[in-house]
């Protein structure tokens, strides 16, 4: 009675899979509710499946016809499989999973060889004991591979498909798993079991049923994403796969040669392929090889392309009055890609190395006013490497200098990486990115966008201080052009005060008169006399000073002109003589000074300070008034006919700088907005120029080293 029963619910199972696959199939057919190349390969898949169904119920579960039938709608599977992972075009750039599908269908295809061949010998038990094993072999690495497809398929796709994918995505998972067990008991018993394989009938409604719910609810925009680190390990566990599956076909087969030295023929192969296999798949070398090859031919790129590069457009070419500056948002657009919190620019100084130029979003972060210096520059400038601080801070540091990576840059953990930006092999500057939210490895896929980026990104800084300089030279000409004049009116001027003196010396009446006359006369004479002289110079490059000056007078002389007026405040001062300009160099101080007074409160001191340092002479002008930006440092500071104050011509800071370069010292400065500024000049004292001198070299190499400061 029992056994009737059994019949009965297999029968059942048998034809009302085949009706309901039928049904799904002719509904699919006609009303297409999916592309072509899932509908059709379902279509054809569900109608094999179908005639399976009814050959099993008809003929025998076990029988040629009726194996052979599986073997055709796994290629009809497998085709929909392909179907799914080639929905959104993926086909085209997934060329290592096509050998998988091609070597699953070559097994199937291998099944029905074997069917045909037992057809044929029949009647001979040998041949029948030899092509059985075989079959089951090849099904058991036909549904593994299949599952690893269907894992990858899932796993790999974006949010929004998993939704979409998940129900024919489980379909074909519970066929090839159901397959699996039965094939894995049939090897192991050394024939089918019956009622495993009757029951395949309950596992194929099932199918169906998962197919006709996903058919329902399917969409089209399909997408396939997986992670790089989920690739590779598919990937290998694929690889790992193959190599036990090759070993074990290779074992059976010098089994099956049959001969007395089989045995030791086979343990003989099994120790020479783990022996490869542990020369080489545990090599670094290989894995990132593997690693490389999957993430740029098996999956999608990490980064839409052309939304990035609409971001980036976006946000170098924002204007507006509420706009950042150009080179705050240049660090913007670099970070934007790496999804980078904030980043900092460096570029070149005059006299060589990097400097801080901007800042977007790091304002806590304290960088030495020589931030990188000339050799660190040169490695940029030559290498054009894109460097990743972890594997600095890691200890893989070869052939990487450690000027590149100072250490104030190596201790703050929160600095991540640097990218250059070179254009036309020359640096024009240097990136440097905040570690992301979610930190992560840099790979050749950030490599690779992150240098065009730079390339751009330089190319439109370069354009910037070409525009700057030409705009620089034509207010220069006009400037020389009025100056031209100005100089003709004040030597018109200067005669006819030197007439106005020399007639008063002849006819004043009142010698009171005349006296207090011809000194007053003879004051404005010798003044519009020296800017004469000093606009002579100016332009013209000026002449290092060739007389010894006294540095310490020259401050004590500025401090004056302000006492009583401005709270200077100069501490005690030692004798220092240095070569130069008594008048250039008072006049550069006063230029400072006055423009630290601008800047600071009016009960606010101004600071001047000097020091002997390494045979130099170092003269601090120091305020606690509203500072600067590095932007307008770097833009604005000294750039002549820029000034902040109403009416300015904004020559102060510019004059000052090429008095002091002209008498061969260097002026540089740190400033931070609501701290304050500090100027620093340097010189060479007189006995240490006149060494340099006598041993060629010039007194602007190799400066002194202070303490380091910060901007």
């Amino acid at each position: 009675m029992m056994d009737a029963v059994y019949d009965l619910l297999v029968d059942v199972l048998y034809v009302g899979g085949a009706i309901a696959a039928i049904i799904l199939a002719l509904w699919l057919a006609s009303q297409r509710p999916g592309p072509s190349r899932i509908v059709n390969p379902m279509v054809i898949a569900l109608g094999i499946t179908a005639l399976w169904g009814l050959a099993a119920f008809g003929l025998s579960p076990t029988g040629p016809l009726t194996m052979g039938l599986v073997s055709l709608s796994y290629l009809g599977w497998l085709a929909l499989l392909y179907g799914l992972f080639a929905t959104d075009l993926r086909d085209r750039s997934v060329s290592p999973i096509r050998p998988v599908f091609l070597s699953l269908a070559l097994l199937e295809i291998m099944q029905l060889v074997l069917f045909a061949v037992r057809l044929n010998y029949a009647d001979e038990p040998s041949a029948q004991e030899l092509i059985t094993p075989l079959s089951i072999m090849f099904r058991l690495m036909s549904c593994t591979g299949a599952l690893v497809l269907v894992h990858n398929l899932y796993a790999g796709a974006a949010q929004q498909s998993r939704q979409i994918l998940r129900w024919p995505a489980a379909a074909l998972a519970t066929m090839w798993l159901y397959d699996l067990n039965l094939s894995t008991v049939a090897y192991l018993s050394e024939e089918p079991p019956v009622f495993l394989t009757e029951m395949r009938s309950l596992a194929m409604v099932a199918v169906v049923t998962l197919l006709a719910l996903g058919t329902v609810r399917s969409e089209t925009n399909l997408r396939f994403q997986p992670s790089r680190s989920f690739a590779f390990r598919s990937f290998s566990l694929l690889v790992i796969g193959a190599y036990l599956v090759v070993m074990v076909v290779v074992a059976q087969a010098i089994a099956y040669a049959g001969n007395e030295f089989a045995r030791y023929i086979q343990v003989g192969f099994v120790l020479l392929a783990s022996a490869l296999a542990l020369a080489f798949l545990p090599s670094k070398k290989m894995r990132g090889w593997l690693r490389v090859t999957i993430a740029k031919n098996l999956f999608q790129h990490r980064y839409d392309y052309r939304a990035e590069w609409l971001r980036f457009t976006e946000t170098i070419g924002r204007a507006g009055p509420q706009a950042a500056p150009l080179h705050e948002r240049a660090v913007q657009a670099v970070a934007d890609i790496t999804d980078s919190p904030s980043g900092l620019l460096l570029t070149p100084r005059e006299e060589g190395g990097l400097a801080l130029d901007a800042r977007w979003q790091w304002p806590r972060i304290e960088i030495p006013a020589i931030a990188i210096d000339q050799k660190g520059m040169s490695f940029f400038e030559k290498s054009e490497f894109i460097l990743d601080l972890d594997d600095i801070r890691a200890g893989r540091t070869q052939g990487i200098p450690e000027s590149a990576t100072p250490e104030w840059l190596l201790s703050n953990e929160a600095a991540w990486a640097m990218v250059p930006l070179l254009h036309y092999e020359k640096l024009v500057g240097v990136v440097v990115l905040a570690r992301p939210p979610v930190a992560r490895l840099l790979d050749w896929e950030d490599f690779d966008l992150l240098r065009v980026v730079g390339l751009q990104l330089a190319s439109y800084l370069a354009e910037r201080t070409s525009q700057d300089a030409l705009s620089e030279a034509q207010r220069f000409d006009e400037f020389n052009r009025r100056m031209a004049f100005v100089m003709h009116d004040i030597k018109n001027l200067a005669s006819q005060l030197s007439l106005l003196a020399r007639n008063a010396e002849k006819h004043a009446d009142k010698p009171e008169f005349r006296e207090d006359m011809i000194i007053t006369l003879r004051n404005s004479t010798d003044k519009l006399q020296a800017l004469l002289e000093r606009l002579g110079r100016y332009g013209g490059g000026g002449t290092a000073g060739n007389k010894q000056v006294a540095l310490d007078q020259v401050i004590a002389r500025v401090v004056q002109q302000y006492s009583g007026k401005y709270e200077i405040v100069a501490p005690e001062r030692d004798a220092c003589t240095i070569m130069g300009d008594d008048e250039a160099l008072e006049q550069a101080l006063l230029h400072l000074v006055q423009n630290a007074i601008d800047a600071s409160e009016t009960t606010a001191p101004v600071f001047l300070d000097m020091r002997v340092h390494n045979g130099h002479a170092i003269v601090e002008v120091v305020d606690s008034g509203c500072g600067m930006s590095p932007e307008f440092v770097r833009t604005t500071l000294f750039k002549p006919f820029h000034s902040t104050k109403a009416g300015g011509f904004g020559i102060g800071a510019f004059e000052a700088r090429e008095l002091i370069r002209a008498m061969g010292g260097r002026l540089d400065v740190e400033s931070r907005e609501g701290v304050g500024t500090r100027f620093l000049i340097r010189f060479p004292l007189a006995e240490t120029r006149e060494l340099l001198s006598a041993l060629g070299g010039d007194a602007e190499r190799n400066p002194p080293k202070d303490n380091p400061e910060v901007a």
